[in-house]
């Protein structure tokens, strides 16, 4: 019980801070889409029904072996001082060693305890899954806006284009130009479409729902200042970690369960044969049945099995420490990985924010030299386009270190 409260502790842990940047109500949906997937999605509910089969398991390992009953009839009646045998009947019943059924109850438990620790882990997994998917989706659409913004102030440059026609300031090919750059932001806004689609599609499947169903995504997020602190020892807690510790205890138990079925099993029963009277002669007991209380012992005198399963759960035990070690090599590398790409799109983030700045006051001195006749829409074009890429990068960054943000949480909340 303290290692699945242990569990679902980290896992909310887990959900809360995956979106430790937002708002509270913008946690919030992003909460309740993850909750959505842990209640609907096909694998959480497999990994479920696998736990339940292994607690299933204890109630079969709490069971003795078959009781044995025979009967039989003599063809050929054997004659006894007490009259003739016809038939015999026997029951027995084996009992394991002392302590055997408790073994087996000790591993079912075990084998339960690390399926339930791979239910912790999948829905980690998918909680990462289900966060990372939809800030894909608030990056399609932001970035959507952005480019609906652009071809609206291309619109306005257009205007001012003709306007300079009039007056013999610009020519033909500045509108066209504009137009062509017109059509291409509409161009990249369509693949986007096409884009989020997909990714809704794939957001909806995580949630196990129909591929169409809408989506609410913010329309805004920001980086946050405070960086939230990780200790590197919290990763020896992560459930990828503590599952191999669980199967290695459960070896612990087939050893101790192997020990036990390696002694010996004692049997009780009786044998009980049926009699005919004797009519030749009288006599006491005449065709009194007999009744034998049988005791067996079922010794195991050739042991390598057992020895052979000792052997096998040694050097299990060292796979599995070997596995272990090997995962909290990977999760640690994953852990600086995600770590160093967050801070490159924080780093990113703030140098698009100062560019973004700059490409604005250059687009209002080239707008307001237009009152003077001397605009340079090459220039204008080159402007937005930077402004275009500067926004565009910044919606990226934002993306990035959020996505990094939920893997770091995965790792080490």
């Amino acid at each position: 019980m303290k290692n699945k409260i242990l569990m679902s502790g980290l896992l909310t842990i887990f959900l809360v801070s995956s979106t430790f940047c937002q708002t509270a109500e913008k946690a919030q949906t992003l909460l309740e889409y993850i909750q959505e997937a842990e209640a609907n999605n096909p694998e959480i509910q497999a990994f479920e029904v696998r736990y339940s089969i292994a607690e299933e398991k204890k109630n079969e390992a709490n069971s003795l072996p078959n009781t044995e009953f025979s009967a039989g009839y003599f063809v050929v009646p054997t004659e006894t001082r007490t009259g003739t045998q016809i038939g015999k009947f026997s029951a027995k019943q084996m009992m394991p060693w002392f302590g055997t059924i408790t073994a087996r109850e000790n591993y079912a438990s075990s084998l339960a305890e690390a399926e339930f620790v791979s239910i912790v882990i999948a829905k980690r997994k998918l909680a990462l899954s289900v966060s990372q998917s939809y800030y894909q989706l608030y990056e399609i659409r932001a970035q959507q806006a952005v480019l609906e913004e652009n071809i609206q102030l291309l619109n306005t440059y257009e205007q001012l284009a003709l306007t300079s026609i009039e007056v013999g300031n610009a020519s033909a090919v500045d509108v066209l130009r504009l137009q062509i750059r017109q059509n291409e932001i509409q161009q990249d806004k369509e693949v986007l479409e096409e884009a989020f689609l997909s990714e809704r599609t794939a957001f909806n499947k995580l949630l196990n729902r129909n591929e169409d169903s809408p989506i609410a995504v913010v329309q805004s997020l920001e980086l946050i200042e405070d960086e939230a602190a990780f200790i590197k020892e919290n990763m020896q807690l992560h459930p990828e970690i503590l599952k191999y510790d669980k199967l290695y205890e459960s070896v612990e138990q087939s050893e101790l369960l192997n020990q036990s079925e390696g002694k010996p099993s004692i049997g009780f029963g009786f044998d009980y044969i049926a009699l005919s009277e004797r009519t030749d002669i009288e006599i006491s007991k005449n065709g009194k049945d007999i009744f034998m209380p049988m005791l067996s012992v079922s010794v195991p005198i050739f042991n390598k099995r057992y020895k052979s399963i000792s052997k096998q759960n040694d050097l299990r035990q060292q796979e599995l420490q070997l596995q272990k070690d090997e995962r909290l090599n990977v999760l640690q590398t994953a852990f600086a990985k995600a770590k160093g790409l967050r801070n490159q799109a924080r780093i990113k983030y703030t140098t698009q924010v100062k560019n973004l700045k700059q490409a604005k006051d250059a687009e209002e001195i080239l707008i307001s030299s237009y009152e003077t006749g001397t605009i340079d829409f090459n220039d204008v074009l080159d402007i937005q386009e930077l402004q275009l890429k500067f926004a565009m990068n910044q919606i990226d960054a934002v993306q990035v270190y959020y996505s990094q943000s939920a893997v770091v949480n995965y790792l080490m909340n």
